[in-house]
């Protein structure tokens, strides 16, 4: 998409330049799109899901930015990427960022309790990303 936007991320060390690799793009998606699918199923408790569905959107969202031609130095700038590299409002990256924090308060300080409505958007907002990766043309 906007390859100058990720160049400059590059520049103050978010991201660093490495030729995509066809194999690992695949990998992701297929990571991405299992756990998606795993995301869906209402028997599990709303913990699992949510650590799905994040998972999920994780892996997408790098096989993305890896299509680019960019591996992130930290986990966060992938979701932040996704404007330049799905074209993708920034709305759609927020509730990524917003999961990604809830899931850091769970792992480091206990503190998670995922409801209802924030895995519903959890979950369509992966499938957003996930229409925007099937989208790309093959490496």
């Amino acid at each position: 998409m906007s390859s100058l936007e990720l160049d400059n991320l590059v520049q103050v060390g978010h991201l660093q330049k490495e030729a995509p690799n066809k194999a690992e793009f695949e990998r992701l998606v297929r990571s991405g799109r299992d756990r998606l699918k795993d995301a869906h199923n209402s028997s599990l408790t709303l913990d699992s899901r949510f650590d799905l569905a994040y998972n999920a959107g994780h892996a997408l969202s790098l096989a993305a930015l890896r299509w680019d031609g960019y591996r992130p130095v930290n986990r966060y700038i992938v979701f932040q990427a996704l404007e330049h590299t799905l074209g993708l409002s920034a709305s759609v990256w927020r509730v990524l960022a917003t999961c990604h924090e809830r899931r850091n308060r769970g792992e480091y300080e206990g503190d998670f309790d995922p409801d209802e409505r924030i895995v519903a958007d959890l979950i369509k907002t992966v499938e957003q990303v996930e229409s925007g990766v099937t989208a790309l043309k093959p490496i």
